[in-house]
């Protein structure tokens, strides 16, 4: 019987000649990550459990993103901790101040994941790699530890969903719209511990940028994980940046799939996802008048160069709406540098935006853009649930950065087209 991507590289780090859905298996890890909030509880447990040594300092990466720039005494002591911990094992690849970025948007930046590779995070959102033919995705802190000691661990091999794409996404549509559309097809447990497969003619239209948001999402439908075949577009973005050796590994013929599904880009309209759950996705032509307090634009999910654009685009020689406060977030220093060198900052400055460094910061409700009892934000984030960005009372639209730099304008949800700008940014 054949195998699904996920399945071979699961049996290849596992030294297995094949893998089938539901069996359990120790596999080897490339890379094993944690952040400012996760890392320190994964600390506490490595050293309960006696250990002493670390598999590789190459191979773990620790990212201060969440609450940094320190935003009170807790955050500043989880980051010591943290600290202390890689000064005293010599990691490697330890970000935090002027080097640090939204982790899942600096990895793969940092040539730190690759195809075919096998990646665990003690932050949900790990399975973004999947945008890079990787198998990666999220694990508690206990796991990261014993990852962190040993390199290896153990997983239910999941079965899987394939997503056929076709066609090409129309102006103003991106891949934060499709995956939007998909969650809202299938549901937030549509894909439960599932893989989310992504194939066909019409990769071609997604750009790095689109798949990484579209992976990072697979775990709002549920997914174990999600990831995409390897075609030209991935390798050009690899080869940029990674200089080991890596293993491509393509989907056989005859894999197995609980469902297929096919998706008609050209089909896809801008979207937003209203409260309280991703999957309560609607056009944004069929919002009606939602009035907003908020803007957001960044996150693991949308603050990369392309969203920083697309961004610019709409906003260009436009004013944010009297009472919108509009935060913009880079995703890296380096993506942070890139805006500021093509004039975007002046564009988001002049619109009257307010640039944060990179930091995960407002879309877990962190600090940068906390909302207070009864106001609105559209957000370029993942997660739309009950007090995800502070009050329980608030409300979180989520929403492409095209989108949400219309709706800063408008003062209400908005398509991008409504300002008569052409073109993707």
């Amino acid at each position: 019987m054949g195998m699904t991507m996920t399945q071979k590289i699961i049996a290849a780090h596992g030294g297995r000649d094949s893998v089938k859905a539901g069996e359990l298996i120790r596999v080897d890890l490339d890379l094993v990550l944690g952040n400012d909030v996760t890392s320190p509880v994964a600390i506490n447990e490595f050293e309960k459990a006696g250990f002493t040594k670390l598999f590789d300092k190459d191979k773990v990466v620790f990212v201060m993103d969440h609450f940094t720039p320190n935003k009170d005494i807790n955050s500043a002591m989880l980051c010591k901790r943290a600290r202390d911990f890689a000064r005293k094992y010599a990691i490697t690849h330890y970000y935090e101040s002027g080097n640090v970025g939204v982790e899942h948007a600096l990895l793969p930046e940092q040539g730190l994941v690759a195809p075919g590779e096998i990646i665990i995070g003690a932050d949900s959102h790990t399975c973004t790699y999947g945008a890079l033919g990787a198998y990666s995705t999220g694990v508690g802190s206990t796991d990261m530890a014993a990852g962190m000691y040993s390199g290896q661990a153990w997983f239910k091999v999941p079965s899987a969903i394939k997503f056929v794409l076709k066609g090409k996404l129309q102006p103003f549509v991106s891949g934060k719209d499709v995956i939007l559309t998909i969650i809202g097809m299938i549901g937030v447990e549509g894909a439960r511990y599932k893989s989310m497969e992504f194939t066909g003619e019409g990769l071609s239209s997604l750009s790095m940028d689109d798949r990484l948001c579209m992976a990072n999402m697979a775990i709002e439908a549920g997914g174990k994980n999600g990831i995409f075949e390897v075609d030209d577009i991935t390798l050009a973005y690899v080869k940029e940046r990674v200089s080991r050796p890596f293993t491509v590994y393509k989907a056989d013929e005859d894999a197995q799939y609980d469902e297929v599904y096919e998706i008609d880009l050209s089909q896809i309209q801008p979207t937003v996802a209203f409260p309280h759950l991703p999957e309560n996705t609607r056009p944004v032509s069929q919002a009606g008048e939602v009035p907003i307090d908020q803007v957001v634009i960044g996150s693991c999910t949308n603050g990369r160069l392309e969203d920083m654009r697309a961004a610019a685009a709409v906003l260009k020689g436009r004013k944010v709406a009297a009472g919108v406060r509009c935060i913009i977030i880079p995703a890296t220093p380096l993506i942070y540098r890139q805006s500021m060198d093509e004039g975007l900052f002046d564009i988001f400055m002049e619109a009257g935006c307010v640039i944060s460094p990179p930091t995960c910061g407002p879309c877990l409700g962190g600090h940068m853009g906390i909302l207070a009892e009864g106001e609105r934000a559209v957000a370029t984030t993942n997660r739309n649930f009950v007090g995800r960005m502070g009050h329980t009372g608030s409300e979180v639209y989520l929403a492409s950065p095209a989108v949400a730099a219309a709706s800063a304008v408008c003062g209400r949800i908005a398509q991008p087209d409504e300002l008569d700008n052409g073109g993707r940014g």
